[in-house]
């Protein structure tokens, strides 16, 4: 269940005095509805997906990474057209902000937290809900200071 992963994902941000959670989005079969055109970008919405990604967006501990096989000139379109929606991607396809380390090497793969990808098994009929009401259980995550 994806209210698992995200309560998990919170909780060891928190153990670990961590300010933000990385979530990885795709587009197709996840937020937006498919109609595979080569000529015409879909941009019909699954329920609950705008709505959703726009309190992702205003959540100053969300890190969001568009996760996507969309070809360049698409990913453009996509992110002018979710930024007029009010939905923000901080990175696409990759994390700058996690560097290689003894725990992992993300080069190839970016780190995150949090995977919102219909081949990973989220249902975009059911987990937007699930999402959205996970979301609103967890406080904003911030950093404490040490005195």
């Amino acid at each position: 269940m994806i209210s698992v992963a995200i309560r998990n994902a919170f909780q060891k941000a928190k153990e670990r005095n961590w300010d933000r959670t990385y979530w990885a989005i795709d587009i197709h079969e996840t937020m937006i509805k498919a109609n595979w055109s080569s000529t015409v970008l879909p941009t019909e919405f699954y329920p609950k997906a705008m709505e959703t990604m726009r309190y992702i967006s205003s959540r100053k501990d969300i890190v969001t990474i568009l996760y996507t096989c969309s070809h360049p000139h698409e990913i453009t379109l996509y992110l002018e057209m979710f930024q007029k929606l009010g939905i923000r991607f901080d990175h696409v396809n990759s994390n700058p902000d996690v560097a290689n380390g003894k725990y992992g090497f993300y080069e190839s793969k970016p780190y995150f937290n949090v995977l919102l990808e219909d081949k990973a098994g989220f249902d975009p009929f059911q987990d937007w809900d699930e999402v959205f009401n996970s979301l609103q259980a967890q406080p904003i995550l911030k950093k404490s200071i040490d005195l």
